[in-house]
């Protein structure tokens, strides 16, 4: 396919290879230039390089649709489908550059079928009659002025159609130079930095002022319009090709590193990691991702894992004009995938010229891995992160513990676990085993910051278990370290919000919450902290309007609930709080919430009905939440002596009793003050 012509992009399942062969033979009788990949080997170097080049410049594009195509969630015509959504979207002529057809009885409506498919007319191939209209249908396309041809460059390097021989055989792509072992550096940090250097240099690629020719066909108004941060990226999570659903931690995993790569690169916006993979298995185009995330670039890829072997492609996107800036393929056996980033890094830079920003280096190195089975290890931990049930905190406990027996200098692996070990100190153990898995937590993360210094989400860790072990001097000096090292990171952002609050610190969580929500729009947590700070400010409407976006979000984020019937129980909406408290998820929170709300209504035995209920489930290790009921019930001498009972079990919800407005009726009161002075609060 050559750039300028008028040339027909074929697009099929292996399944429909001898109707798609059907079509192109009579669309090429008739004289129209067709790209038909009848390879069985698609995917990898040859067809990265070549099918994005020909989607981006032909002029029409025909997917082939069966119940084939229904019936497979994954197969190259998907990814073929997916760019070509993208490309139409940034086009005026987007309706007549695809032309579906049907070659059995699939409905219109079918929910496999992308929404711009279903936009535009269907042509249905059930006779030779219904074949010729078709032809003569594209013959007249192509010879309609109105109809563009792209004069999008092809790709660099890649390979022409005429590479495919008689057989379906490709020629095997150049491979990249092979990295001396001084440029192998640890787990996707010199990926990171080849993006970042596409990025972050001087804005130049992401407002479409690069040197490629640009598009002559009009782009719409509202792309026009779309002015993004210069130096903005969002990560999107690698698809994983591998045909088990079981590898995703493995794609998922690497995606996500090489994320939190880029987040320590200074002047870097890097969308958050909740609202980057919100779009996994979503069919949606870049465009929207870009405009939903507010950044002008993307990055995407694919991780083919088979035993030992492994392909990863990765493809950098202008999502301003649309244009690739930077793609590349690379087969390697699993246990040298470490070092591909050099790799990566050598041909972005090489090809770009650009200068890399002093210091981002090393700083995307720290606490990584060279040990491809402990990076392995860690993935599968870190698949499991933020969920509490007792069955998956361990098995994060164990998996990072398999990653550290691989390799004790792995700091992000002790960060792992000592976030996971302080989980199962705050939801899980018994009073008993408090003071245990509270000074485990504490020495792993200790270990964390000094493996790895300068690793924020280290010092963010620490900071969390600090604050829980009641050391507030050392917890307040540890988020500051954390913010001054990764403060565009929404993960520590967002860590720091309860944290900074419990310090009396209201206004910088207030703005380290509206950060993070900008870092990760579609975070719930994100959204659930903005909301808890704005209660905190007593911002009542604003903090409801946070919660509900965070429950649109994630409609089982466990304390949105209560901190929302908190909320309208300030307004005075005591039926409404009530409504909002019985919400599932419930838990020990809902019955809190529903304890303050139906006392203060007058409902007595329903309010110790929920007293009772926590009770049954949870026993002393909720004594803090008894204090708390019997404070707001007015019922002093329960409430203070519920206090003591939590404060001799090291019960880490002590570090609310600065802040926390549910034990307003009890200041004032002599054996209170007292307890807030031994715990000595920072001023």
């Amino acid at each position: 396919m050559n750039p300028g012509s008028k040339t027909v992009f074929l697009s099929y399942a292996s399944q429909d290879a001898e109707a798609a062969r059907r079509i192109c033979d009579a669309l090429r009788a008739a004289g129209v230039e067709v790209w038909f990949d009848q390879s069985e080997l698609r995917g990898g170097d040859a067809w990265d390089a070549s099918i994005r080049s020909q989607i981006k410049a032909c002029t029409l594009f025909v997917p082939l649709i069966s119940h084939s195509t229904h019936a497979r969630e994954e197969g190259y015509f998907r990814l073929e489908w997916k760019l070509a959504v993208d490309r139409s979207h940034l086009m005026s002529a987007a309706r007549t550059f695809l032309l579906p057809v049907v070659v059995d009885g699939t409905p219109e409506d079918d929910p496999g079928i992308p929404d711009r498919f279903r936009e535009v007319q269907w042509t249905r191939l059930h006779s030779d009659e219904a074949l010729a209209a078709f032809v003569e249908r594209v013959r007249r396309l192509l010879a309609d002025d109105a109809v563009p041809v792209s004069t999008a460059p092809l790709s660099r390097a890649a390979p022409s159609a005429q590479m495919r021989g008689s057989s379906g055989s490709v020629p095997p792509a150049s491979a990249p130079p092979s990295p001396s072992p001084a440029r192998a550096t640890r787990s996707w940090a010199v990926l990171a930095l080849a993006v970042a250097a596409l990025v972050a240099v001087g804005g130049f690629f992401l407002l479409g002022r690069s040197s490629a020719p640009a598009p002559t066909t009009a782009e719409p108004a509202a792309v026009a319009a779309f002015s993004p941060p210069p130096h903005s990226v969002a990560v999107l999570p690698f698809v994983n090709m591998s045909g088990d659903p079981k590898q995703d931690y493995f794609s998922d995993g690497l995606s996500e590193e090489l994320l939190n790569s880029l987040v320590t690169v200074r002047d870097l916006q890097v969308a958050a990691r909740t609202s980057s993979f919100y779009f996994k298995g979503k069919e949606v185009d870049l465009a929207e991702v870009a405009h939903k995330l507010n950044v002008g670039a993307v990055l995407e890829g694919s991780v083919r894992k088979d035993g030992n072997h492994v392909r990863i492609t990765a493809q950098l996107i202008n999502a301003v004009t649309g244009f690739h800036l930077w793609s590349q393929t690379y087969d390697r056996d699993l246990k040298n995938v470490l070092a591909l980033q050099s790799e990566i890094a050598t041909a972005v830079t090489g090809a770009l010229q650009a200068t890399l920003m002093t210091g981002a280096a090393s700083a995307m190195e720290l606490g990584g891995t060279t040990n491809p089975q402990a990076f392995d290890a860690y993935l599968r931990g870190e698949r499991l992160a933020g969920r509490i049930e007792k069955e998956n905190v361990t098995a994060r406990i164990a998996a990072y513990g398999e990653a550290l027996k691989l390799d004790p200098g792995f700091a992000k692996a002790y960060t792992g676990k000592a976030i996971a070990v302080e989980d199962y100190y705050g939801y899980i153990a018994k009073p008993s085993e408090y003071a245990k898995y509270s000074d485990e937590a504490l020495a792993l993360a200790r270990k964390a910051v000094e493996m790895a210094p300068e690793l924020g989400r280290a010092h963010s860790a620490l900071a969390d278990i600090l604050l829980f072990a009641l050391d507030f001097p050392d917890a307040q000096s540890e988020i500051d370290r954390a913010l001054d090292l990764a403060g565009g990171d929404a993960y520590v952002l967002r860590s720091s919000v309860s944290i900074l609050h419990y310090l009396g610190r209201s206004d910088r969580a207030l703005a380290n919450a509206r950060r993070a929500v900008v870092l990760d729009p579609l975070s719930a947590r994100s959204h659930a902290a903005l909301g808890s700070s704005l209660l905190y400010k007593r911002q009542i409407p604003d903090a409801i309007e946070a919660f509900e976006r965070a429950r649109s979000l994630d409609p089982n984020l466990s304390l949105v609930n209560q901190l929302e019937g908190e909320a309208y129980r300030e307004l005075g909406e005591l039926d409404k709080a009530v409504d909002v408290c019985r919400r599932p998820p419930e838990n020990m929170f809902n019955h809190l919430c529903l304890a303050i709300v139906l006392h203060q209504q007058g409902h007595t035995a329903e309010a110790q009905a929920e007293i009772d209920t926590i009770h049954q489930t949870a026993g002393d290790s909720a004594a803090l939440q008894y204090s708390q009921i019997y404070a707001m019930w007015g019922e002093i001498p329960k409430a203070l002596e519920w206090l003591d009972t939590a404060n001799r079990l090291r019960d880490g919800g002590m570090v609310e009793v600065k802040t926390s407005h549910y034990f307003d009726p009890l200041r004032g009161q002599p054996r209170f003050e007292e307890l807030l002075r031994q715990m000595k609060f920072p001023e």
